[in-house]
């Protein structure tokens, strides 16, 4: 799979991580930035990563900043783009499950480096069920530009 990472200079060490990581779980990585701790401003690096992911080039995006809270909203303000923000590997399942979750932001300051690597995998394996989650993420496919 081929994912796309962004990250603001708060995610950066973080994101660096789990690019590692990524590859070493056989993935391929598309890195829109940052590339330093210097600092920088989140939202052109969310919505870049989560451009590639609507665009096709990505299937699935990583983002990261401090909290994660700045980089999922820009990331979800790019259309076709489910961003969800996890703190713990049970709602990295659950909103692949449900959500069909595209991309994911991780919040550097909330959570560690191996907390950070678990949510990853999970995100990453875990599969959407369909079913009555389909009629949903319709439903929130039909918000988007209203």
């Amino acid at each position: 799979m081929t994912i796309s990472v962004g990250s603001d200079h708060g995610g950066y060490p973080l994101k660096e991580r789990i690019k590692t990581k990524l590859e070493e779980l056989g993935h391929s990585v598309l890195d829109c930035g940052c590339d330093s701790a210097d600092s920088c401003d989140y939202p052109q690096f969310g919505a870049a990563a989560a451009r590639a992911v609507a665009d096709g080039r990505c299937e699935r995006g990583i983002v990261v900043c401090t909290t994660g809270i700045g980089i999922s909203i820009a990331a979800n303000k790019i259309k076709g783009i489910r961003c969800a923000l996890c703190t713990d590997p049970l709602m990295a399942e659950l909103t692949r499950r449900h959500n069909d979750a595209n991309m994911l932001a991780l919040g550097a300051g909330i959570v560690g480096i191996n907390l950070a690597e678990r949510i990853v995998e999970v995100f990453l394996s875990s599969e959407f069920e369909g079913g009555r989650h389909a009629r949903r993420v319709d439903l929130i496919s039909a918000l988007e530009g209203s």
